[in-house]
């Protein structure tokens, strides 16, 4: 599995983590939503599954489901901040397309 985060990424990351002290690590994944089919979910973890599998990256956990983790692999995880909006963005190369709103994406 290879998926990455940046500096900003990590950070918001960390944040999170810290102010929930019985977080297992981030959980990143999918569902099936949107109008192009998928959409990424970002969450804090209570749990790591038997159906889960787990990769730190710059010391923070991630923790992926098996079924998502052939959409995700390889995705880079940044945050970013535009006007009074904050964000999670992903550049994903598994994707190949998404949706007007930028809120789902497809795989080929």
């Amino acid at each position: 599995m290879s998926i990455s985060i940046t500096p900003a990424a990590n950070e918001r990351m960390r944040q999170f983590l810290s102010n929930t002290p019985g977080a297992t690590g981030v959980r990143f994944g999918v569902k099936r939503t949107g109008c192009s089919g998928f959409a990424y979910v970002v969450d804090l973890a209570e749990a790591i599954l038997p159906e889960d599998s787990l990769v730190e990256v710059d010391g923070v956990r991630l923790i992926v489901d098996n079924k998502s983790l052939p959409l995700v692999d390889g995705t880079v995880i940044d945050f970013q901040r535009q006007g009074l909006n904050a964000s999670f963005v992903f550049h994903n190369p598994n994707a190949t397309g998404e949706c007007g709103c930028g809120e789902s994406f497809t795989v080929g």
